[in-house]
């Protein structure tokens, strides 16, 4: 065969970000919706839009659907950061790194400060320990899927034109 009817094929970078992050939101965002239905943690999945919505209302099923939307919309942007500063980066490790990094961010920091999250000191360590694992497994998520997607090529096989 020419090179001519060897075509490699290339991921949309930008498009698969949505992809990755969207689902890393829908995936997660069910799980800490079942973590707070099963009392894992105090936290349920609309913290993110707990300073621009009243709590009860976050707690209807309507507030549960519009608090996972924006789990999603955070997670895309989770995900566009990722494939920006660290889509090289081979390892699972990097992406519980990620996880806990922004775990940290938003529960040591932005949270309380912007009425989100309690202060740690006043989570109780079922809250601290779900949610952690949690931010874990979806930083593993988005940063093992791009980074396996954008490095590992030797699994990519051509397309043969015939």
């Amino acid at each position: 065969m020419s090179e001519k009817q060897v075509k490699e094929i290339k991921t949309n970078r930008w498009l698969f970000v949505i992809y990755i992050g969207f689902f890393a939101g829908f995936i997660w965002g069910a799980l800490k919706i079942i973590e707070h239905y099963l009392k894992f943690t105090k936290i349920d999945v609309g913290f993110l839009v707990e300073p621009f919505f009243k709590h009860d209302f976050l707690m209807t099923w309507q507030g549960i659907l519009i608090g996972w939307g924006f789990f999603a919309i955070f997670s895309i942007f989770a995900a566009f950061i990722y494939m920006v500063t660290m889509w090289k980066l081979q390892s699972a490790w990097w992406g519980l790194g990620y996880g806990a990094l922004w775990w940290a961010v938003i529960y040591l920091f932005i949270g309380p400060l912007a009425g989100m999250t309690y202060w740690i000191t006043d989570l109780d360590i079922n809250t601290i320990l779900s949610d952690f694992c949690l931010f874990l497994l979806w930083g593993m998520f988005i940063g093992y899927s791009i980074a396996i997607e954008y490095t590992d090529t030797r699994t990519r096989e051509p397309i043969h034109k015939t």
